[in-house]
């Protein structure tokens, strides 16, 4: 209301007292805050400043009482931290100096009273207090294990009415040895920036709009230093098999036992913190909040922590929340450890030195107990078995998977146990599992994977001529357990799944071989090359062990140190058929893709679907007029428009028609596949370029088109797909079984290689994906592409140069074997001489191993 007297100066005023007539006052019937109907009018609050009617202060408390208060407090702390000798004698002195109420029990200010200290004491007396004169009774006592009788979040709190016991207070010390323990102190601060920085965010806040009291409390016990029960690690909520230690080693009831276990441990916390289960399912949803704020920043220091408190307070985070840990924590590495990882838990078998903690694995372990397993969890459970050096356990844990939704198990989950297998010298078994791996459809191996385990075999000494043959190796299919002929069998199987290797793996696989074969005082071309990085130009001897890098020569395919000619390896008939069926296909999609790109700039003509089945329609045609069509079968076919367009930036038909009288000359017989629109008169060559072509090319083109040499794709068409098709065409009408490929080094003086052979420089990175897996694409690109080049600049472009033609590989880029015959004069066979190419090394560069005679 609006004070009486606010046009009399504030020298006038009466003074500000308690009274029921004051309407401006707390005291009023109307209340403070009303005035007219309830409507708060801003104009009556500034009239009431200024006239210095303000309502009245809450009395503060009295001293006595607050100070009284924190006496016992320290009395209480004081017992608490004594040693054990005094603890009793001390504790009885602070009972008798604890003040009672008479059995009246006060009204706490705070939800969560730590064990033994009144945090939740009397903040004073209330005005109430005063006026009925108890302003100086006796604060309230709480025990050790005391809490308040008021509701807290709709939870009911005890309270003890009398003095801590003696046992009582002995009990809570000797539990404050264990809990009292602080957490890391780096990792901590960590943390705690953490969830400042998160419980200032929006969409945190927005979530506990209606409980800001609660997440106070909550972010309060989550960054308290001090551990609130004795620490529990991941075993503590898993069942054991056969009373075994390994944390990791759940039982088929899991999931029962850890809720279980976990329910006991959130009673316990929420017990002796004073947090609600309301809050307690706050905490959950801060620290999954958390983890998604990890996730964001890619920081995952802040979960170590985080983890810790999800342990202590019996949280049960969902399954999503559990994965991103899984993802953050995997980031500090492969097996999810790095320094920060290191923690000092005292389990798994923890020594006063502390053991190393692998909190990915803890994680996926309890996913795993849970929820149902994934691929991601029994890859890091394996890794974290595989540490510890238990490749029996991790195999076991692989096979106990086997029948249910993960029984495909991935490259990385497997690859640890043999890798493991193969450091332990155990060969025995890393055959199983290699076998096993190979057989897997999802376990895709690496060249690493291969050359780790071939290069162990090597070195525990099972590829001599006369080694010990490997146990179990015949019954998984091998027709030779040990042996030259088990390495030549091991590395055809390499060969179908890599195509090249790394340095690294080169180096690898020279220091096995050299360590397995060292004993025999066979050399191992030690003398120069001792990292293998080193060419080798001289040939070696047949007993000497060749595992070095060699330069092939580019013209006759020969390695220099082994003697081996390396092949080119051409495309299987089943790889030709694929190519043409997927060229097919992919002219339906480039059309579609074409053409809707074109209606949606509105210039589009018909259906989309209309073309697209037009465009493939339109290149059958053209796949059965090559087989259909009489004469003598095309042996080179020509990407028309690469090679009109090199050099140029337009369209130079002049040179395009010198590359075919050049081939023509070899003896070829040339087919041209030229975009339609390059035949007219005037087109437009790109945006804002123009090119009109002279009567002179204008002749030309008619003049290839009429002998039959150029074939002109239609508009809406993707003419690479024609002299693609064209290169895998078996031309069986004109071909008429014959074979048309080129030897080497032929009388005629013709380019050597498969036929049709293709001219073109283009790298086909549009197309590359599409056609053909990476091996099959190599094939026939060693095989089929010819590129070319012209010597000098000319001029004038009507001026004829020469031109050269060049294959793209003169052998494959792939590991291949190549036998070796016995020198003139020995007895028995020869060996083979394998060839791996390396990414980092040249083209012409190979890894060559051959086993000594």
């Amino acid at each position: 209301a609006p004070p009486k007297h606010h046009d009399a100066a504030p020298s006038s005023l009466p003074p500000r007292r308690r009274e029921a007539g004051n309407e401006g006052g707390r005291g009023s019937p109307k209340g403070s805050h009303r005035h007219r109907g309830g409507r708060r009018d801003g104009r009556t609050r500034r009239r009431a400043i200024a006239g210095k009617r303000m309502p009245p202060r809450r009395t503060a408390p009295p001293y006595s009482r607050t100070l009284r208060s924190s006496v016992a407090a320290s009395v209480v702390i004081f017992a608490l931290a004594a040693t054990r000798r005094h603890h009793r004698r001390l504790a009885s002195a602070a009972a008798a100096f604890v003040p009672h109420d008479g059995g009246r029990r006060g009204r706490t200010t705070s939800s969560s009273p730590s064990r033994g200290l009144p945090v939740g004491h009397n903040r004073g007396s209330s005005v109430e207090d005063k006026a009925d004169g108890r302003v100086g009774r006796a604060a309230p006592h709480y025990s050790l294990r005391s809490r308040p009788t008021e509701r807290r979040g709709g939870r009911p709190m005890s309270q003890s009415a009398s003095s801590p016991s003696e046992t009582e207070t002995a009990r809570a010390m000797a539990e404050d040895d264990a809990e009292g323990e602080r957490f890391d102190g780096e990792q901590f601060a960590a943390f705690e920036t953490a969830v400042e920085e998160l419980v200032s965010k929006r969409n945190v806040v927005r979530d506990f709009r209606k409980n800001e009291g609660d997440l106070e409390a909550v972010k309060s016990a989550l960054l308290d230093r001090r551990r609130k029960l004795p620490r529990w690690g991941i075993e503590n909520f898993l069942p054991r098999k056969g009373g075994g230690s390994n944390p990791v080693d759940g039982g088929c009831d899991s999931a029962p036992y850890a809720k279980r276990k976990l329910r006991e441990r959130s009673d316990a916390y929420t017990e002796r913190t004073g947090l609600t289960r309301e809050q307690h399912k706050m905490a959950t949803v801060l620290l999954a909040h958390l983890a998604d704020h990890c996730a964001k920043t890619s920081s995952p220091g802040p979960l170590h922590v985080a983890w810790e408190k999800v342990m202590e307070a019996g949280i049960m985070p969902l399954s999503r929340t559990l994965s991103t840990y899984l993802y953050v924590l995997s980031l500090e590495g492969d097996d999810g450890r790095d320094l920060e990882g290191k923690v000092d838990d005292g389990i798994n078998g923890g020594t006063a030195g502390g053991a190393e903690r692998d909190v990915a694995a803890e994680v996926a372990a309890l996913h795993d107990a849970l929820y149902e397993p994934t691929e991601k969890t029994t890859t890091l459970l394996v890794k974290s078995l595989v540490s510890r050096g238990d490749a029996a356990g991790a195999e076991a844990l692989i096979e106990g998977i086997a029948d249910g939704p993960l029984s495909d198990l991935r490259h990385r989950t497997t690859s640890p146990i043999l890798q493991l297998y193969c450091r332990r010298g155990d060969i025995d078994s890393a055959l199983r599992l290699y076998r096993k791996m190979r057989t897997t459809s999802r376990v895709k191996m690496d060249a690493a994977t291969y050359a780790d385990f071939i290069a162990a075999v090597a070195e525990n000494g099972y590829f001599g001529s006369d080694s010990e043959c490997i146990a179990g190796a015949k019954d998984l299919g091998y027709e030779s357990a040990c042996g030259p002929e088990l390495l030549d069998a091991l590395i055809t199987e390499m060969a179908e799944d890599v195509l090249d290797i790394s340095e690294e793996s080169a180096r690898v696989l020279r220091n096995g071989f050299a360590k397995g074969f060292e004993d025999g005082g066979l050399g191992a071309s030690t003398d120069s090359n001792a990292d293998g990085t080193t060419l080798l130009s001289t040939p070696r001897d047949e007993k000497t062990l060749v595992a070095d890098r060699v330069a092939v020569d580019e013209d006759t395919a020969r390695c220099p140190a082994s003697g081996a000619a390396l092949r080119l390896i051409t495309l299987e008939a089943s790889q030709r058929t694929h190519v043409r069926d997927t060229l097919l296909e992919m002219a339906r999609e480039k059309s579609r893709e074409y053409t809707s790109r074109l209606a949606a700039k509105g210039r589009a003509k018909g259906d989309v679907a209309e073309k697209a089945e037009e465009a493939t329609r339109i290149l059958t045609e053209f796949s059965h007029w090559l087989d259909e069509r009489e004469g003598e079968p095309f042996t080179a076919v020509v990407d028309g428009a690469n090679v009109a367009y090199y050099g140029w930036g337009r369209i130079n038909v002049h040179q395009l028609k010198h590359c075919v009288d050049a081939l023509e000359r070899q003896g070829e017989n040339v087919l041209v596949v030229f975009p339609k629109k390059y035949t007219w008169k005037k087109f437009h060559l790109r945006r804002g370029v123009i090119q009109v072509l002279s009567d002179e090319e204008m002749s030309m083109l008619e003049g290839l088109e009429s002998r039959g040499m150029m074939y002109v794709v239609p508009p809406m068409c993707l003419d690479d797909l024609y002299w693609m098709l064209a290169s895998v065409s078996d031309q069986k009408a004109s071909a008429d079984g014959r074979a048309i490929h080129v030897p080497k080094n032929n009388g005629e003086g013709r380019f050597p290689g498969p036929r049709p052979m293709v001219v073109t420089n283009d790298k086909m990175r549009d197309h590359k994906m599409d056609l053909l897996d990476e091996r099959a694409f190599r094939r026939w690109c060693c095989s089929h592409i010819v590129n070319y080049d012209f010597e000098e600049r000319i001029e004038h472009q009507w001026e004829e140069r020469a031109i050269r033609f060049r294959a793209a590989d003169v052998f494959s880029d792939e590991i291949q074997g190549n036998f070796v015959a016995a020198a003139a004069g020995r007895g028995g066979g020869g060996r083979m001489a394998w060839h791996f190419p390396v990414s980092e090394w040249e083209g012409n560069e190979r890894f060559c191993l051959r086993l000594p005679a």
